[in-house]
């Protein structure tokens, strides 16, 4: 091992100089011990070539540090100055604001047409043929016609590639989001609301009925569209991109995986032809399957085999394209391929009359004129537009930010807030629903060569055609059919559920996370199990904070590094200095905490060190009160034996004897001064192992008021059993705060304070020694 060279330095300054190799050496605990022999020879022979860094400075406390640097002159901005600097405008600041919220206008002139175009008109003709069946499929689970889902494929997709700022996200239906938004609309409008108004005997045939229903419903989904739209605008336009960071990834995974068990189970009777009521809320997932096992005798066999065969077509077309992703030219599009055969299909064997097997039905042409949304609804779903909001852009955010990394751009937060606001406000107007970014679709724009948004656009014109167009071709289309394709494109969600191995391994919390997200939004609702996963979240940070590891430190011999004792064999303490590290903040839910595991660490209790005190006081007190007794005693047994002279002289002598001199009797003195000094420290004056306490504040972010308290009182206590406490690598914004709540006064100095852990440890070796040579000069 390289060694430091044996040079004399004086006492306030100290030398660092070892190899970066000879640390790495101590770290490996499991090595034998010639094993390291043969890693010296190896240093020995390459010293020459080993780096090396040599520092000699003093040692630097807080109070010494700051006298030598000169801070530097800033003049802080008024409210006025602030408002006027933000309301400032120039050419430049115009067209970056322009910029931003268009960022349309930044890539779009300088389109490179012979590298990009092939790719974006491949890759939006692979993702229209997916956004027309998923859009179709889409309207089932948000409860709405399936028209509507056609219309949620074009509006915001047209407009997300004016206002988003990522090249590769396929905007448009997606599961999770479709499935809240019908929860929400069956919520509102049930069926039984419905029925009410009708005498018929048969309500469930009644054209009238469905179309009563399915008007109130498209109200309420988009209404929702428009609210969430809202509050992801304003969200974006208050900066507020930073919210999606409270859904973690186990959260997230979570929650979509039950929502794919919802979505799953909605699609069973689609899938098996019978006729249930829809449920949401919670439990929702339990009354839609026992509705479906009470009915299962009524199964539509027709339509049974035509999904069971899409569910075979579609898994065999997704296996090719995993298997032959790299032979193939563009993944081959089975969705569109299913939905153009089973249309065929139902048409020619005329599946609808002769099987009675259901079809998506009426699918008017044409787009419809613009329309606003019911505002009269928005008190009773505000609370589920918040959560669609925040998932919705969650989603999206988290994809964009995937691609981004992987092709070397970067996104705005913020701005994809905006840009969903607007896809999800503005479509509401030409009734489609919510909407976020799709992440099977998105891997097909990605991977089929799109470079930029003009992929999406084309998808959208894409669907536009279908609209104004064939439309129509597709009312033959079976239900059943969408159901597969729903079914299908849960795959990936359904292999989520391994997650729970994969955090079984690497962090129970987090497992934690993610089984409390599943299991609260497969019982409780999409909406509650969100809210209710959200602050489980937030209560494992907490619990974070307050259960923080607590280490004793030591050094790494011939360096300034200090690791944890416990962990490796070469790491050593110095005699009579103990050093303490939190990994966490100081603050009030963690401050009783901190204290405990401090004493617990450190092996000093300076409570108990004093009740230890005062309890060898007392005793020593009653052992001198109950000699004394025994000698006035035998006094008194004297007196009476003795003669009137003898007696008088022996009462003159007690007499003497219980005169008290300053405020003690000299019995008290005598007995005191027979014990020896290690007695007297052993019973009377209780004295801790150590001399030196240093708290490492490198992991600590922040102090509060209660922290800064606590802080204090470990200093006073330990002050008073003869223990010096010393803070290191105390970070600037905690010496900020620090000095805004007081916590340096006399007692309290900031000569306490050291830039590193070295610094205090040889500051403490400087004082113990300077103590010892005064305890030894007297």
């Amino acid at each position: 091992m390289v060694t430091a060279p044996r040079l004399h330095v004086p006492d306030q300054f100290f030398l660092v100089c070892f190899s970066v190799e000879s640390v790495e050496l101590f770290f490996r605990g499991s090595c034998s011990v010639r094993s390291i022999m043969e890693h010296v020879q190896e240093h020995e022979l390459s010293l020459e070539q080993t780096q090396r860094y040599c520092v000699e400075r003093p040692i630097y406390n807080e109070e010494l540090l700051q006298g030598q640097l000169h801070r530097r002159e800033r003049t802080p901005q008024t409210l006025r100055q602030k408002i006027a600097h933000s309301c400032r405008c120039s050419s430049k600041k115009a067209k970056s604001h322009l910029y931003s919220c268009l960022p349309i206008l930044n890539w779009l002139p300088r389109y490179p047409v012979k590298e990009y175009l092939l790719g974006d008109i491949i890759s939006g003709i692979s993702t229209g043929v997916m956004q027309l069946p998923q859009g179709l499929a889409y309207a089932l689970l948000a409860a709405v016609p399936p028209v509507f889902g056609l219309y949620s494929s074009f509006y915001p997709v047209f407009l997300y590639t004016f206002f988003g700022t990522s090249k590769h996200i396929s905007i448009g239906t997606f599961a999770v989001i479709s499935m809240m938004v019908g929860g929400v609309a069956v919520r509102q409008v049930p069926d039984e609301m419905i029925s009410v108004g009708y005498n018929s005997t048969n309500v469930t045939d009644s054209h009238e009925y469905f179309d009563a229903r399915n008007t109130k419903r498209v109200q309420v989904a988009v209404t929702l569209a428009f609210l969430s739209g809202i509050i992801q605008l304003c969200l974006g336009l208050l900066r507020f991109g930073f919210v999606a960071i409270y859904l973690t990834e186990p959260l997230v995974r979570g929650f979509t995986t039950a929502a794919a068990v919802h979505v799953f189970t909605s699609q069973l009777k689609y899938l098996l032809g019978i006729k249930t009521s829809r449920y949401s809320g919670p439990l929702s997932v339990v009354y839609s399957i026992a509705a479906v096992l009470s009915k299962i005798t009524t199964t539509n066999i027709a339509a049974l085999i035509v999904g069971l065969t899409c569910i075979v077509l579609l898994l065999i077309g997704k296996e090719i394209n995993l298997r032959f992703k790299k032979k193939l030219p563009v993944p081959i599009p089975m969705e569109i391929i299913v939905v153009i055969i089973g249309t065929g299909v139902s048409a020619g064997m005329n599946l609808s009359e002769s099987y009675r097997v259901d079809v998506v039905g009426n699918i008017p042409q044409g787009l419809r004129a613009p329309a606003v949304p019911d505002i009269q609804l928005i008190p009773a779903i505000f609370v589920d537009a918040i959560a669609i909001a925040i998932v919705g852009f969650s989603m999206a955010v988290s994809m964009a930010k995937i691609f981004a990394l992987k092709h070397g751009y970067t996104i705005d937060g913020n701005q994809e807030l905006i840009a969903l606001g607007i896809c999800n406000s503005v479509g509401s107007f030409f009734q489609s629903f919510s909407v976020t970014c799709s992440m099977s679709r998105s891997l097909v724009q990605e991977s089929t060569g799109g470079k930029t948004q003009i992929a999406g656009a084309l998808s959208s014109v894409m669907v536009l055609l279908v609209i104004v167009a064939i439309g129509y071709l597709f009312e033959p289309l079976p239900q059943t059919v969408l159901a597969a394709i729903v079914m299908v494109n849960l795959k990936g969600m359904f292999k989520q559920f391994g997650d729970v191995a994969h955090f079984w391994r690497t962090s129970k919390i987090e497992l934690a996370i993610w089984v409390v997200a599943f299991v609260a939004s497969l019982f409780l609702g999409l909406d509650y199990g969100l809210l209710t996963a959200v602050a489980f979240a937030m209560i494992t940070v907490i619990y974070r904070t307050q259960r923080p590891q607590y280490r004793i430190l030591g050094r790494i011999p011939d360096t300034d590094i200090y690791c944890d004792v416990e962990e490796y064999e070469e790491v050593k303490e110095y005699p009579g200095i103990k050093i303490f590290q939190a990994n966490a903040s100081l603050y009030f839910a963690n401050s009783e905490s901190y204290t405990s595991a401090l004493k617990k660490k450190t092996g000093v209790d300076p409570c108990a060190v004093l009740a230890a005190k005062r309890k060898a006081q007392k005793r020593h007190a009653r052992e001198i009160k109950k000699a004394n007794a025994l000698r006035k005693k035998a006094v008194l047994k004297l007196v009476n034996s003795s003669t009137n002279d003898v007696e008088a002289s022996v009462k003159h002598e007690i007499a003497n004897d219980e005169l008290p001199v300053n405020g003690r009797f000299a019995s008290a003195d005598a007995s005191a001064q027979d014990m020896s000094p290690d007695e007297q420290e052993h019973f009377v004056d209780p004295k801790p192992n150590i001399h030196s306490l240093i708290l490492d504040f490198a992991p600590v972010n922040f102090v509060d008021s209660v922290g800064a308290k606590t802080l204090k009182s470990i200093i006073k206590e330990y002050k008073e059993v003869g223990v010096c406490v010393c803070i290191a690598s105390c970070s600037g914004p905690v010496m900020s705060e620090l000095t805004r709540l007081n916590f340096f006064d006399n007692a309290v100095t900031r000569e306490s304070l050291f830039h590193s852990i070295h610094d205090a440890v040889l500051a403490c070796q400087g004082k113990d020694r300077s103590t010892s040579q005064a305890d030894f000069d007297l």
